[in-house]
């Protein structure tokens, strides 16, 4: 193989369990919801894996839970993004971008990584009937592990 197609292949950041990183994902959400602290109705999806941007099927993972809570007001969910802006560093993340999105609607955006843990966090706050679009007020949370090798003898056995 020669160096500009090794140039294209994900370097995992270590060797864990599809069933272990879930288990974390899982449990890196409902800290997030924590902290939101909004009452309000969360979507069910629960986290999937995904293969890294361009390595083989099978061989390299990583995990993803994208979920929304609604049912609050846009004043509710602005004082949520308010708090995880100011306590998601107090629990190991760093903010890497807040402010408005470069969507129609100029949503406020949220980004942080927990470079320990090695995950990422996105959070998009959706005003009600924002952008043009009919829609109740809804927070988008999107959490994301980084590249992981499967252990030896393991496949991936979802997607």
């Amino acid at each position: 193989m020669n160096d500009q197609a090794d140039a294209n292949v994900p370097k995992p950041v270590g060797t864990r369990s599809v069933d272990e990183v879930d288990a974390e994902t899982k449990r890196i959400s409902s800290q997030i919801l924590d902290i939101i602290a909004v009452k309000g109705v969360t979507s069910k999806s629960g986290p999937g894996v995904s293969t890294c941007d361009g390595a083989e099927r099978g061989k390299l993972f990583l995990m993803r839970h994208p979920w929304s809570l609604t049912g609050a007001s846009d004043a509710e969910l602005a004082k949520a993004m308010n708090r995880l802006k100011e306590d998601l560093p107090k629990h190991g993340w760093k903010i890497v971008g807040y402010g408005p999105n470069s969507s129609k609607a100029k949503s406020l955006e949220l980004t942080a990584d927990h470079i320990e843990k090695k995950f990422a966090v996105k959070v998009e706050l959706w005003e009600k009937n924002s952008g043009g679009d009919s829609n109740e007020p809804t927070l988008l949370v999107n959490v994301v592990s980084a590249c992981y090798q499967v252990p030896e003898g393991e496949k991936i056995d979802r997607y």
